[in-house]
């Protein structure tokens, strides 16, 4: 996202008048999400002060202030004496998304270590990461969905990451996929990744013009 990105964060990038992530905090909070923890590195005090506690959001907000960018994986350990014991969502921060977020409040069975949402694959990830099968998570398959950013996941997914440690998710992910013990559904909603400032712009475009 450079240059947007060299004097604000990602989270704060503006579609349509707000910051991306503003609006994905009115969605969790309409879902009846009212605990929220937000990691942040780079730029991290800029969040801090345009979001604040969340109260006018609806929500509480605290944060998990990384050293240096850890990852997602090495974020989540790093936020974990905030996350507590309970399975918890998390959703990457840069989406713009129409899911119904309410229905993961109590998605993950007995056996699951992660639950994922995925969606058909964009055109700038064609090879997709998983594959679907009766709502179960596989490394391979046909045909191959890519992951949305947005997973529940239990605490111990993620107790073998010390805090502060670099650490990717998609191997963790991958581990327990084989294990069978990640469940997935797919989405076909409105979902956009917005990695890149031309697709930052289109989304800015249709959101002024009322179309999103």
């Amino acid at each position: 996202m450079r240059p947007l990105t060299d004097a604000t964060p990602k989270a704060l990038l503006p579609a349509g008048g707000k910051p991306v992530v503003a609006r994905l905090l009115e969605r969790l909070a309409a879902a009846g999400f009212e605990e929220l923890v937000l990691n942040h590195a780079q730029l991290g005090w800029m969040i801090e002060a345009a979001l604040g506690d969340g109260a006018r959001f609806g929500v509480r907000i605290r944060y998990s202030r990384e050293p240096e960018a850890l990852e997602t994986a090495g974020g989540i350990a790093n936020a974990m004496p905030l996350l507590g014991e309970a399975p918890f969502l998390a959703v990457n921060a840069d989406l713009h998304t129409d899911f119904p977020f309410a229905r993961l409040r109590t998605v993950l069975n007995d056996d699951a270590l992660a639950h994922l949402v995925l969606v058909d694959n964009p055109s700038h990830h064609p090879g997709g990461d998983f594959a679907l099968s009766d709502g179960r998570v596989a490394n391979a398959g046909a045909p191959m969905l890519t992951f949305s950013g947005v997973g529940v996941y239990r605490p111990a997914l993620f107790a073998a990451i010390a805090r502060g440690t670099r650490a990717p998710l998609a191997p963790l992910l991958r581990e327990a996929a084989a294990r069978g013990r990640v469940t997935g559904e797919l989405f076909r909603g409105r979902w956009l990744d917005i990695g890149t400032p031309e697709r930052l712009a289109a989304l800015d475009a249709e959101l002024k013009a009322g179309r999103a």
